[in-house]
């Protein structure tokens, strides 16, 4: 393997001491032996997968620390150190909305937050490019996730502290321990800039760099990992050859049927519409963010835009969708909407979108998980 090629899950396994760059890493990756994590006290007699299928790079329990007491700037204040092009895990939650900078969880992957009455877990998983949002409770009982330090699926594990069942973060499943078999709620969440998070939610509120631990923020520990010609770490399966493997994509499942949206296909069109079952949806692509696992610097890294998924109708209307300098503009009011979903200007403003889960990955990962997806085309 070539020294440029980033190691992410070995990589992170340097993180706590940072003392050395991720692409200088020599990959590690072995069936765990549970016997070799004594401080472990997980049920692995239930489980829903084989243990054979875990892969462990070498780094132990919390080898990357989550955060867990975050704290929360000002849009203004944040300004000083994230630029506006950076990507950020935006959610709004019993109106309260969050950014969580890429910047920031690139090096935890994990944050358990508490928004109102929510309790939440916002994940990035590195491998994948997946940040997903949860619900971190399970019939009424309140759970805190960390990172196991396994991969399953090239994807992350993460594990919580009341039981130490093992959850599959790309779905939201407890596959190992007392849980197995239990689901984590998502929530609706998007990566898009800072730059449109703070247009969007002025009085909106910043992961703080204040998280308790010393690291690079801004830096990105995994070099160059975005490649559109790359290989995945850590993938064992087998390949699907209906996209390339770290070609971008957009996952949308309604019911039982999943499709994924090439990035390829929609940064080019800028919105398209589909329908998937019964659900009509049109997907925003707007310029504007960057990727977080390019360049050195997440500031500097190469653009790959933000993009939002939603019902087109709004009042029982359904709206035709055109892309105008970094806004979309409907045919029916010449109202502009943002990529949030929101009308910011014309006889609709102030009214939202209805927008549908979603999520922004690496298509290996989504193969991978959603075997039977189909592939939207031209």
């Amino acid at each position: 393997m070539k020294k440029s090629a980033v190691l992410s899950w070995l990589c992170l396994s340097l993180i706590v001491a940072q003392a050395m760059p991720a692409h200088h890493a020599q990959q590690r990756s072995a069936t765990p032996q549970i016997s070799e994590f004594p401080d472990w006290k997980t049920n692995t007699e239930k489980r829903s997968i084989d243990l054979d299928d875990l892969i462990s790079p070498g780094m132990p329990k919390d080898g990357i620390p989550s955060i867990d007491h975050p704290k929360f700037v000002t849009v203004e204040a944040a300004r000083s150190w994230i630029s506006p092009t950076e990507p950020v895990i935006a959610l709004n939650v019993n109106r309260i909305a969050r950014a969580y900078p890429l910047q920031i969880l690139i090096w935890h992957e994990v944050c358990n937050d508490q928004i109102g009455p929510t309790p939440v877990v916002i994940t990035f998983c590195s491998i994948c490019n997946s940040a997903i949002v949860f619900k971190r409770s399970i019939s009424r009982r309140v759970l805190s996730f960390g990172i196991s330090g396994f991969v399953h699926g090239a994807n992350m594990v993460l594990y919580d502290r009341e039981t130490e069942s093992w959850w599959q973060q790309f779905t939201g499943k407890a596959i190992v321990g007392d849980l197995t078999g239990s689901k984590l709620i998502r929530l609706n969440a998007q990566m898009i800039s800072f730059s449109q998070f703070s247009s969007a939610f002025p009085a909106g509120q910043v992961l703080s760099r204040q998280t308790g631990f010393v690291r690079d923020y801004g830096r990105n520990p995994h070099l160059r990992y975005d490649n559109p010609r790359g290989t995945p770490n850590h993938f064992r399966g087998k390949p699907d050859k209906r996209l390339t493997p770290m070609e971008r994509v957009i996952g949308v499942e309604i019911g039982e049927q999943a499709r994924a949206y090439p990035y390829s296909i929609t940064a080019a069109r800028r919105v398209t519409y589909d329908t998937i079952g019964s659900q009509e949806l049109v997907i925003f692509h707007a310029e504007g963010a960057t990727s977080a696992l390019d360049a050195d610097e997440l500031k500097k890294s190469r653009e790959v835009g933000s993009t939002g998924v939603f019902d087109p109708r709004v009042d029982g209307r359904r709206l035709d969708f055109a892309y105008s300098n970094g806004e979309f503009v409907d045919a029916q009011t010449g109202s502009h909407w943002n990529i949030v979903g929101k009308a910011v200007e014309g006889p609709l403003k102030g009214k939202m979108l209805n927008p549908l889960a979603h999520g922004d990955y690496f298509a290996f990962a989504w193969l991978a998980f959603k075997p039977s997806t189909d592939i939207f085309h031209n």
